[in-house]
């Protein structure tokens, strides 16, 4: 087993990833709002008069969402790449995203789905 994560950069294109995923195979997908260290100190360095203004009227809201997901073999992951590319473009390009995998070496509570895949990889 191995859990897939990735980092978007652009969250309104959130729904489209999380349909390429689901088609690519993706079991279950969970999904966290998270800001990365250039962000904030982008926001930080900010005029206050701008920062205040976007906190009011809600546009000053500025970061990725993190998505991630217990997978039962890296074809898995394969396929999600290409399928996140075909929405996204080519992931080493700037303002897209990363992708990365890990081993999971236990766990508990997944689907069956999922669980009777733990001796693949």
């Amino acid at each position: 087993m191995y859990m897939l994560v990735m980092v978007l950069d652009d969250p309104t294109r959130l729904n489209e990833i999380l349909d390429a995923w689901t088609q690519a195979g993706v079991p279950g997908i969970t999904i966290v709002e998270s800001t990365g260290v250039n962000r904030v100190l982008a926001r930080q360095s900010a005029r206050a008069a701008y920062a205040g203004f976007g906190q009011i009227f809600g546009g000053g809201r500025v970061g990725h969402n993190t998505i991630f997901s217990v997978i039962p073999a890296l074809e898995v992951a394969e396929k999600v790449v290409a399928a996140t590319e075909s929405v996204l473009g080519n992931l080493s390009e700037p303002h897209t995203g990363v992708i990365f995998v890990l081993p999971v070496t236990q766990a508990w509570g997944l689907s069956p789905h999922t669980a009777n895949h733990q001796g693949e990889s």
